[in-house]
């Protein structure tokens, strides 16, 4: 079965503006509860991340808080208990892995012809109870949410917005001393684009592009596929140049969106990576 009915959209606006999607996924048994509560019965704990899904639209990673139940009991009560979960890197999972794949196959055509191969390719199971929050945040892959069950609104930002995502934000998480997690303003809401998605839906969110979820009124079940390009890998290592460059006292430029190829202080944070581990 194909996962999207249709992408031509989608390689109309990649690799950098958000798209709307149609997909084939929302009925498929990987996604019911008691297929996911089997998954995540055997992963590794370190790839299960879950909370209370009562957060403000901005909130620091450490201060947002455990719901006090275990995994399973937290897929048991998602109806009621007010919880917000991700299943990380299910693609270490056979059944998960082929579906992953087949979904990229059918977009690799229009990603290739703009941003090269398809690097890194990784999938999340996002559970949440109905009105949970995800808080504002970027991420470094280019990913495609498709909604499988119950309904969100994605609200999206523009990657190049400094003031929402400023340049010591992007350093700190590409250097692995940041979080994915951004402050919040209310003034930001005017610049957002909002997206209702609805089973079957799904969406394009560009690379490092700053976005918040709302949850709807019902149990929400969203699969998340992703992958890296060079172009993001070589933008990732010019933003940890400018970390460095920073540390000595310079206000370096912001690295070029795509098609820019950041080369020279992507070459240049490499090569002093690999000085500094011999």
């Amino acid at each position: 079965m194909k996962a999207f009915a249709n992408t031509d959209e989608f390689a109309l606006l990649y690799p950098e503006t958000a798209a709307r999607l149609t997909h084939q996924l929302a009925d498929h048994p990987l996604f019911t509860l008691e297929a996911l509560a089997a998954l995540a019965a055997r992963m590794r704990t370190s790839d299960i991340e879950y909370n209370r899904g009562d957060l403000p639209l901005g909130i620091e990673f450490d201060s947002v808080p455990a719901n006090g139940l275990s995994v399973a009991d937290t897929i048991d009560g998602i109806h009621d208990n007010g919880s917000w979960m991700v299943l990380k890197l299910v693609q270490q999972d056979f059944a998960y892995h082929a579906l992953l794949t087949e979904a990229l196959a059918e977009i690799g055509p229009a990603v290739q012809s703009r941003t090269g191969a398809m690097l890194k390719q990784q999938a999340f199971i996002f559970i949440s109870s109905p009105h949970s929050v995800t808080p504002l945040h970027f991420d470094p892959e280019h990913n495609i949410l498709l909604q499988l069950r119950g309904t969100k609104t994605m609200t999206v930002f523009a990657a190049t917005d400094e003031e929402i995502a400023p340049p010591e934000a992007h350093e700190g998480l590409h250097m692995g001393a940041g979080h994915r997690n951004l402050p919040w303003k209310s003034a930001y809401a005017r610049r957002g684009q909002r997206f209702e998605l609805v089973p079957g839906d799904g969406l394009y969110v560009p690379l490092m592009a700053p976005h918040s979820v709302l949850n709807g009124p019902d149990v929400s079940i969203s699969f998340s596929i992703t992958w890296r390009s060079a172009h993001s890998f070589a933008e990732a290592d010019a933003r940890g140049m400018n970390a460095l460059l920073r540390r000595a006292g310079l206000t370096p430029s912001t690295p070029g969106r795509y098609p820019a190829r950041n080369l020279t202080k992507s070459f240049a944070y490499r090569a002093i990576r690999k000085l500094s581990v011999r």
